[in-house]
């Protein structure tokens, strides 16, 4: 026999890298025997006795799919299933959409909202210009995997302030006065509604003047929309700040989910819409667009998964579906709205010591909730509630069987650390 050789990956190659902030969260809330134990960090709707809701019109789908004679599992196209594209993008966009009357919108479906992400950051590493080498302006906070994503195709990260610590809102001055001095021509990403991990979003007049200094300064507006229809009940408010920048004439792209507004987590469906500027060559330019982001896809993917983007394009075409999912997230958002409600309520009925009102103020899964990384430690070793050391809690984990615990849990962790 050979000597063995010794790996050609020691450890100071390939370190360990750290365990993901979040999944780890999750193994510690599964391993704690805690009867009360409460979960507000995970990123998924659940109803009110803390279970998965398959939505019944996604279970309507699932049915017409299954008894569908000619339905297979045979590969689909590059650029995805183009009825559930299409929808997408009229979804996004709104059928009446100038892009897409003009043809200038480049769909291609993608592994969910992260998926879409990526495939936009790789076009742009790869194609877009930067002759200064400039940046991608994140919000901070944002999403964790944002940082990941776009480190992975080497484009350089910067921020822009997002959350006030104090007022538990939009530091808006900070954030335009940062998207105003960056550099000419760079990449600012923004959240379409229900920000992530804050809950807060700007009002329309605040959108409409972040458009003109992104407009004056030259920038690339990168749009993440994770959360259509489940921030505030209705797809087309969701929608307006997209909407706004395409009516405006922006160049921009759109990474969209439907993990979230579907439920449809493990399906792993979603869609990357690339929008060129118009003019005379727009139909052209997005033709050359969509053949590169082929070949992207192609080599990391070949193909995107089938039965996710079928059962929503089903829904997306069906009028009666289209309604009927309407209607659950009306009940999705609805149920986050009163939870919200009923915290605030339970925590200014005791007189916890502080401001709540930012919880209702916020939108969507999550609220920032102004806790420290101590006392978010204290309530899960003292109390069995898990949420992500940032105080951020997902309102979809609360329901009316652990509010009372959670609340009075907050409440006496806020007064003995004050």
């Amino acid at each position: 026999m050979a000597p063995i050789q010794p790996s050609r990956f020691p450890e100071h190659v390939v370190p360990q890298a750290p365990e993901d902030p979040l999944f780890g969260l999750m193994a510690a809330y599964r391993r704690d025997q805690s009867d009360k134990k409460v979960d507000l960090g995970i990123g998924a709707y659940r109803d009110d006795n803390a279970k998965p809701w398959v939505l019944p019109v996604v279970k309507k789908a699932d049915d017409i799919l299954r008894q569908d004679p000619q339905l297979n599992h045979e590969y689909l196209p590059i650029a995805g299933l183009a009825e559930f594209t299409s929808a997408a993008a009229k979804l996004i966009l709104g059928s009446d959409s100038p892009a897409l009357n003009e043809k200038r919108v480049v769909s291609m479906q993608t592994i969910s909202g992260t998926g879409a992400v990526h495939l936009g950051a790789l076009f742009l590493s790869k194609f877009y210009p930067r002759p200064n080498d400039e940046a991608v302006y994140f919000s901070s906070p944002t999403w964790a995997n944002h940082n990941q994503i776009f480190s992975n195709v080497h484009l350089p990260i910067k921020t822009y302030p997002y959350f006030s610590a104090q007022t538990k809102g939009l530091d808006f001055k900070g954030m335009i006065d940062t998207i105003k001095s960056a550099p000419s021509g760079s990449i600012i990403l923004l959240h379409v509604c229900a920000h992530n991990p804050t809950g807060v979003d700007p009002t329309q007049d605040q959108w409409k003047q972040i458009a003109e200094v992104i407009r004056s300064r030259e920038h690339f507006p990168f749009f993440d929309c994770a959360y259509q229809g489940f921030a505030s009940g209705d797809l087309n408010k969701d929608a307006w700040p997209v909407r706004y920048f395409v009516s405006e004439g922006f160049e921009l792209c759109v990474a969209q989910s439907f993990a979230k507004n579907f439920g449809l987590y493990g399906e792993r469906a979603g869609c990357f819409h690339f929008v060129t500027s118009p003019g005379a060559n727009a139909s052209s330019t997005a033709a050359r667009i969509a053949s590169q982001l082929a070949i992207l896809q192609r080599s990391e993917i070949s193909n995107p998964p089938a039965y996710g983007a079928k059962i929503a394009s089903l829904i997306l075409n069906d009028e009666n579906l289209f309604k009927q999912w309407e209607d659950n997230l009306r009940t999705m958002s609805g149920r986050i709205i009163d939870m919200r409600k009923a915290l605030r309520q339970k925590l200014e009925d005791m007189g916890t010591t502080g401001t709540w009102n930012h919880i209702t103020d916020q939108i969507g899964m999550f609220s920032f909730t102004g806790l420290s990384e101590d006392q978010v430690m204290k309530l899960r070793n003292e109390s069995s509630i898990y949420m992500t050391k940032n105080g951020r809690i997902s309102m979809a984990g609360l329901n009316t069987h652990n509010i009372d615990h959670t609340a009075n849990a907050i409440n006496r962790v806020v007064r003995q650390t004050q």
